[in-house]
C-alpha cells in the first residue's frame, strides 16, 4: 500500500477571526488546562477538504490546488462567523468550534478542490499518516475514520465550515454556548495545504498562497 498523508486544504482566516479564535481558545483552556493552545501545531483555519493523498504525488496535489486557486477569486469570499458549537470527544469533554456560514463560493471552492485532487487520493490512512508530537503521541480513531468519510459525509450539502478553538468540559460548554454571540464578518487571507494532527488540527505547514 502506498504511504499516505492526511492533508487538510484550508483557508487562513484574516485577522478579525484570528483574534476571536484566541479569545474563544483562552475560555477553552480555562475549562480544560490539558487541552491545546492555538500555536504553530494548532493554527487556526476553515477546512475546505480533508484527504489522505499518496505521500509520493505532494507536489503534483500541490499544483493542483494552485490551479484552483489561479481560477477562484478566495479574497473576495465573505464569511460570517455564527455561533459556537462542540462535538463530544470523550465523556464530559467537547471539541469545540466558531461555526461559520460558508456560502455558494465557498462550496464551488471545495467541490474544485475535491475535484482537483482526486487524482492523488488513497484510503485505508492510519497513524502514521499525521503529525504526532510529544504533547499528541496518538491519533484517535476518530480523525483516522473523519478523514476517511469526508468526502462525501462532510462535503457539499454536509459542509459545516467552522474554526476549531479547542477542548472544553461539557459542564462549562453549557453556559458558554447559551450565552449570546456576536456575529462578525471576515475574509479568507489566504489558502494553504496543512498535514493533520490530532483532532483534525492544522499540525505541519506544507504549502501556502496568499490572496
Amino acid at each position: 500500500m502506498a504511504e499516505l498523508t492526511a492533508i487538510d486544504i484550508l483557508i487562513d482566516p484574516d485577522e478579525t477571526m484570528l483574534s476571536r479564535a484566541k479569545a474563544a481558545n483562552e475560555r477553552m483552556r480555562a475549562s480544560y488546562p490539558d487541552g491545546f493552545a492555538l500555536d504553530e501545531h494548532h493554527q487556526p483555519h476553515i477546512t475546505t477538504l480533508q484527504r489522505y493523498v499518496r505521500t509520493a504525488d505532494l507536489d503534483r496535489v500541490f499544483d493542483a490546488v494552485g490551479q484552483v486557486v489561479d481560477q477562484v477569486d478566495v479574497a473576495a469570499v465573505e464569511l460570517t462567523g455564527e455561533k459556537l458549537a462542540h462535538m463530544t470527544m470523550a465523556p464530559g469533554l467537547g471539541l469545540t468550534a466558531i461555526v461559520v456560514k460558508p456560502g455558494p463560493a465557498v462550496l464551488d471552492l471545495q467541490a474544485r478542490l475535491i475535484e482537483a485532487v482526486k487524482p492523488f487520493t488513497g484510503s485505508g490512512g492510519a497513524a502514521d499518516a499525521y503529525v504526532r508530537t510529544d504533547a499528541e503521541p496518538d491519533i484517535n480513531d476518530q480523525t483516522i475514520a473523519y478523514i476517511e468519510k469526508y468526502v462525501p459525509q462532510h462535503s457539499g450539502e454536509n459542509f459545516i465550515a467552522h474554526v476549531t478553538v479547542g477542548l472544553a468540559k461539557l459542564d462549562d460548554l453549557a453556559e458558554i454556548e447559551a450565552e449570546s454571540f456576536d456575529t462578525f464578518t471576515f475574509s479568507p487571507a489566504g489558502l494553504s495545504v496543512y498535514q493533520l494532527g490530532n483532532n483534525g488540527t492544522a499540525a505541519k505547514h506544507l504549502k501556502s498562497w496568499t490572496v
